[in-house]
This record gives structure tokens, C-alpha cells and sequence, in this order.
């Protein structure tokens, strides 16, 4: 694995003069709102620019899919060295009871300033036999499986820590990195998959998520994400009898009426949306709730006994979710004559919720972005964003936040591409960050 720690002579020089150092790595002109000791900051994520895309170009070509345990390992692997070498002790999580390859942890126990959890993954969605395998470079933009989701955040987290070490700035700090190896698809039962992250959540001031980044915008907010199943029942009978009192209006008509009146009652709700995906119904039915997949035989002159939905629900709260839940609980219990409907729900990912502590940490990451000469952050619209590990984390954090990764784009298919420079301009905004969070003199996020 290639050796990113730079040599102790370079170290030396730079502990010993950081404004020279700074000066001599960034020609720039040193943003003016910046201490000396955070110039020197800068100055280290610039040194060390270089060796991070090598290694994001090293940990990109190690296939690792969310089902190819063997190549999730091997990109936890070559992470824990480098931690390591940074005074952190690190571990590998089984994750074997959810068929999961399982999570890298790294803890750094330390009582000033926050305490800090760094949420990064280690899986992608690309599989180990697919034709997007390897990291490409064309100038400043780069191609490859998971270079910006998310092997570029892990990287951005990483150096970042770095930098504070190079100078001996993480000394007393309190952080835990937790790389969860299946957030592309995570295991079921999700309080197995994710219980050590919540854990980790629980011990920690302030939570954040690396994952892509955006021009002038950060995530304080996600909405959750749930499962549910809509079964209904009707009276197996010739088409001649529908609507009769004895076979009333059989189980495709009341799986329509429910939809429909859920859609009129919750379509207009901000940040709630409710997505019926599977539809299977007919005279016998079978569908496989697994693979999202089933089959149904009916005919046109028999009545409809059994229909099947499935489908998702996303909120912006735990309260939004068990209201929307009570309401389709409601208008499915009136029934059309003569049949049946039942509702199961599954949770899934929790709602990052907009909370004050989340607001208050935006207004001292975006004086950290505009004091490196990056502009000023807003909040994100939670509508425009999906789930994500950092919403299991939320709930139990006084204050979160994502979107601290790279700029790039196309995620999810074989165009994903990384901006390269923005890699060394979010590290320096991630470095700052986590050296104003872990001062003696930070802000409780209470």
C-alpha cells in the first residue's frame, strides 16, 4: 500500500515554521480570517494533495460492490494502516448475521472540544463482474466506481485528519470514524446492520457525513425512507355478480379506492410522498417481497380475489411518518362491500430531521467556508436528497451534517465522475472544521 505519511524531516519543518511552510506549499495569498495555525492547516492539505488521489486512485480499483465481501474488506484494509499511523485504533465490525462483509471502525479517545463521529462507506453499487471497474483521469476530472460516492468522502476524511496530525493538532481530540461496508444496500434487520453506528452516535457531540458535496450547499437535512405492503381481499366469483350484495366489489376496485384516497388525503403534504412501485393482483397470487417481484393469474369474467401493493414512504420526521401511517391505516379500514385490506409496514431509514443544533453547526461550517474563500453554505431542500447512514445517526447527535464530501456527479451509473480540485477544497473546509470542533474553547451544540 502506498506510505502517505510524509517524512519526519518535512514534519519537522513544517511544526517548526507553519506560516513558512504554508507559504512555501500555497503561493496564494493566506485568507485574512485565518489563524496561523490554521494557514498551516491549508498548507498541510496542499502537501499532501497529491499522495490522497493516488490512494483514492488505489482504494477506486478495489472493487468492492455491496455483495463482494471480499473487496469491501480489502478497501477497510487499506484504510486501517493509514488510521492507524494517525494514533487511532482501529477494528474490523463482522457484519455475518446480515450477509454483510461487515464495517471499519476507528477511535481516537480524547475529552476537548466535541466529540466528533466521521461517517464514511466502503461499498459501492457496482458488482464485482460489471464493466465499470477502474479509475480513469482525463485533467481534472476523474471516472470510476464510487470516486465520488463515496471513496472520495472517505478520502476527503482521511486527509483531512491527516493534516491535524501532521501538526499535532488532533492531540485530546475525541474521534470516531465509522465506515459502514453496505450503505449502498444495507442488511437486514437494519438494528443488526446498523446498531454499532447508532451506538457510536450516541457517545458523540456532533455527526458528520461525507458524502458528495454541492457548489454553495450542505445537507442539515434528510428525509427517512419506509417500506409498506397494502394487501386486499375480495370475493372470488363470475364477473356477472360483481357489485352484488353476496361478492360486493372484489379486491381490485378496493385496492384502487385506498391509493386514490390515500393520493387525495397526503399528495400536498411538503416532504412527505408516498410511492405505490409493485402492483400484482388477479385470482391467485404470488410476490416475492425480497426481489420486488411476483405473478398473478386471473381472467376477465372472474372477480379479482387478491391484490398486492408495494411500495415506499419518505418523511421528514418520525411524527410525519406515523401520521401518514394512522391516516392509510384509516381510509384503508372502510372498505368497499364485501372486502378486505390490511396495511404492513417496515421501517428503514430514520428522517434526519432540521433541528437547531444542525442550523447552529451550519453557521460555523459556513464561517469556515468563507473564511478559506469558498463562499458562504446554505441548508439543503430535504425533498432533493435521499437517505443516507448519516439519518441513523442524527436522531441521537445534538448536532449533523453531510454532503462534506467532493464535487461530482452521475452516481449510480458508469458515468460517475469526480472534480479532482474540489477534493483538496473540501479536505482543507473538512481539516478546518474538525479543528474548530475539537478546540477547548467549541460550541455546545446542546
Amino acid at each position: 500500500m502506498k506510505q502517505i505519511v510524509p517524512a519526519l524531516s518535512l514534519i519537522l519543518c513544517l511544526v517548526l515554521s507553519p506560516a513558512a511552510a504554508f507559504a512555501q506549499a500555497e503561493p496564494a495569498a493566506t485568507p485574512p480570517a485565518l489563524t496561523e495555525e490554521e494557514a498551516a492547516i491549508v498548507a498541510r492539505v496542499e502537501a499532501n494533495f497529491g499522495d490522497s488521489i493516488a490512494f483514492l486512485e488505489e482504494v477506486v480499483n478495489i472493487n468492492s460492490g455491496t455483495m463482494n465481501h471480499e473487496g469491501v474488506r480489502a478497501v477497510g484494509h487499506a484504510f486501517a494502516g493509514p488510521f492507524e499511523a494517525l494514533g487511532f485504533k482501529v477494528k474490523w465490525i463482522e457484519q455475518d448475521k446480515v450477509n454483510r462483509a461487515g464495517h471499519f471502525e476507528a477511535v481516537k479517545k480524547g475529552d476537548q472540544g466535541a466529540k466528533l463521529l466521521l461517517i464514511g462507506h466502503l461499498d459501492t453499487v457496482f458488482a464485482k463482474d460489471g464493466d465499470f471497474l477502474e479509475w480513469s483521469r482525463d485533467g481534472d476530472v476523474a471516472k470510476g466506481p464510487g470516486v465520488v460516492d463515496m471513496k472520495g468522502g472517505d478520502i476527503v476524511l482521511l486527509y483531512a485528519l491527516k493534516a491535524l496530525d501532521d501538526l499535532d493538532l488532533l492531540d485530546g481530540a475525541g474521534v470516531t470514524v465509522l465506515m459502514t461496508g453496505d450503505e449502498e444496500m444495507s442488511g437486514k434487520p437494519i438494528d443488526i446492520s446498523r446498531k454499532d453506528l447508532i451506538k457510536a452516535a450516541k457517545r458523540v457531540d456532533v455527526a458528520l457525513n461525507f458524502e458528495g458535496g454541492a457548489e454553495g450547499e450542505v445537507v442539515t437535512s434528510r428525509r427517512g425512507a419506509s417500506g409498506w405492503t397494502l394487501t386486499t381481499t375480495g370475493v372470488r366469483a363470475h364477473s356477472s355478480r360483481i357489485f352484488s350484495e353476496e361478492v360486493g366489489a372484489g379486491a381490485i376496485f378496493e385496492m384502487g379506492r385506498i391509493l386514490n384516497d390515500i393520493y387525495e388525503a397526503l399528495a400536498e403534504e411538503e416532504y412527505l410522498t408516498f410511492n405505490p412501485g409493485v402492483v400484482v393482483g388477479g385470482t391467485d397470487v404470488k410476490y416475492d417481497k425480497e426481489a420486488t417481484r411476483g405473478s398473478a393469474f386471473g381472467k376477465t369474467n372472474v372477480v379479482a380475489q387478491k391484490v398486492v401493493v408495494d411500495g415506499g414512504l419518505r418523511f421528514i420526521s418520525e411524527e410525519q411518518k406515523e401520521a401518514a401511517r394512522e391516516k392509510m391505516r384509516e381510509i384503508a379500514a372502510e372498505h368497499l362491500p364485501e372486502t378486505g385490506a390490511e396495511f404492513a409496514f417496515e421501517d428503514s431509514y430514520p428522517a434526519m430531521s432540521p433541528t437547531d443544533g444542525n442550523m447552529a453547526l451550519l453557521a460555523l461550517v459556513s464561517d469556515v467556508s468563507e473564511d478559506l474563500g469558498q463562499g458562504p453554505l446554505k441548508g439543503n431542500d430535504p425533498s432533493k436528497r435521499g437517505a443516507a447512514d448519516i439519518s441513523f445517526a442524527a436522531p441521537h447527535a445534538p448536532a449533523s451534517m453531510d454532503g462534506l464530501g467532493p464535487e461530482g456527479g452521475a452516481g449510480h451509473t458508469p458515468d460517475e465522475w469526480l472534480d479532482i480540485p474540489s477534493v483538496k477544497a473540501a479536505t482543507a473546509r473538512a481539516a478546518l472544521i474538525i479543528y474548530r470542533l475539537t478546540r477547548e474553547d467549541a460550541p455546545s451544540f446542546e
